[in-house]
């Protein structure tokens, strides 16, 4: 499979935009240092003419120019990702608001959708030919890369990687969200909505700092697994398969909660852990709301803390599933305003001590990093031309990694995207689906 680049230029915001260094936070200098990489596979449309027509996609069906326009629009108020990353006083990463333009090129593949898409798997593969490359995510290095490549079936892939400093989930889709509006031909207001909030000194350490919970899960000590060989799957949970996951839990339960702690039985079967071993679970959490007073829900920054579940196999496996969840749902329950600007000054400690918070993510075989984009408007991304069919992860980054996503289609149920080594997947497809 051939992807070739025909063109690579930088689009810069259509406006003048504010010239500044972006203070980053804690939170913002404890994600992975490196650009997300997501695809976004928009079938070809189906021809004008009915069922036994021929014509190829309609006229203008993704024309860049009409994609480059709509970009430079929507990165005036999202304008850091125009910029680039940079080091400020201390050494202290930052983003340089210049306005140099974010990436974008242009591909075509001699391959169809369906060869990539039919039975999708993430992968380096999958990344080097959708995602443009970026040799590395220090600085001066750009903060937004997009592709779009035209596929040999008239469809076309988005390839999105936008630096984890720059905003989590929440603050990529709500990017993607104004960018697809403007190319729909909205007004910016209205295809944005709460313009982003930039300013991430809410989240700043206070002084002096005084963590008051403990926060092992930042610690690089519990991120000392070893490089493994892994695969990735893409797992769907059907409506009849969450229902029946659900009524093993307590009335109620969130889908987060009760296929989380599925997952993470059947991985504890699969890999065969003992029984009296340590497991834990890394659950993260979104703290716009929990903050008091709140974060502006636009707030375009890291806004995600994570909290540990420990527990040992042995209960994992034997006590109730909704045990299991119950204590998922403890953990995420915990995450108030105080635990999180407890975070903040923890991360704080460790920095000035000199210790960098774990970004990694090579977790021992023991553990679990469960993310959730449930409830987030991934699908909200048409360009004019239909939403996406298929959204997820270019790449997983470590063994034991897995995110659950909706689907296009709400009555399909729900994906589980998860990063195994090969040996345990017979066992753990087994055990996930009850056979």
């Amino acid at each position: 499979m051939k992807v070739d680049v025909v063109e690579t230029t930088l689009v810069a915001p259509s406006e003048d935009t504010p010239r500044r260094e972006l203070w980053l936070s804690n939170l913002d200098l404890a994600v992975p240092k490196t650009h997300t990489p997501l695809v976004y596979y928009y079938p070809a449309p189906a021809p004008a003419g009915g069922a036994g027509a021929t014509d190829g996609p309609p006229e203008g069906f993704f024309a860049p120019a009409r994609l480059k326009a709509a970009l430079a629009r929507a990165l005036v108020p999202f304008y850091p990702l125009a910029g680039r990353l940079g080091v400020g006083e201390g050494g202290r990463l930052q983003i340089d608001c210049n306005a140099e333009g974010a990436l974008f090129a242009v591909a075509r593949a001699d391959f169809a959708g369906n060869d990539v898409f039919q039975d999708y798997e993430p992968s380096p593969e999958v990344r080097r030919m959708f995602v443009p490359f970026a040799p590395s995510g220090d600085p001066p290095c750009v903060m937004a890369m997009f592709q779009v490549t035209f596929l040999k079936c008239g469809g076309v892939v988005l390839g999105t990687g936008i630096h984890h400093v720059t905003m989590d989930g929440m603050g990529a889709f709500h990017f993607i969200q104004t960018w697809t509006g403007v190319a729909r031909g909205l007004e910016l207001a209205d295809a944005c909505g709460p313009p982003p909030f930039h300013d991430r000194t809410l989240l700043r350490a206070r002084s002096p700092p005084c963590p008051t919970f403990d926060h092992p899960v930042y610690s690089p000590a519990l991120l000392n697994g070893r490089p493994r060989p892994f695969v990735t799957r893409v797992y769907s949970v059907s409506p009849k398969l969450l229902a029946d996951i659900k009524s093993r839990c307590a009335p109620g339960v969130s889908t987060y909660c009760a296929v989380t702690a599925h997952l993470w039985r059947a991985m504890c079967v699969a890999r065969g852990l003992a029984a009296g071993a340590e497991t834990r679970l890394r659950v993260p959490a979104n703290v716009r709301h929990r903050l008091r007073p709140p974060l502006p829900r636009s707030y375009f920054g890291n806004a995600i803390v994570r909290d540990l579940v420990t527990t040992r196999v042995e209960d994992v496996l034997a006590r109730p599933l909704g045990f299991v969840a119950q204590a998922i749902k403890d953990a995420v329950d915990r995450v108030d305003d105080a635990y999180v600007r407890s975070v903040v000054d923890y991360l704080e400690v460790e920095s000035e001590k000199g210790s960098q918070a774990a970004r990694g993510q090579l977790m021992p075989e023991t553990d679990l990093w469960m993310v959730s984009w449930l409830g987030m408007p991934m699908y909200d991304a048409d360009f004019g031309w239909g939403a996406p069919r298929f959204v997820a992860p270019a790449q997983m980054f470590g063994s034991g990694t897995a995110y659950v996503t909706q689907r296009a289609n709400k009555d399909d149920g729900i994906a589980v995207l998860f990063g195994l080594e090969p040996e345990y997947l017979q066992c753990f497809e087994k055990v996930f689906y009850g056979e």
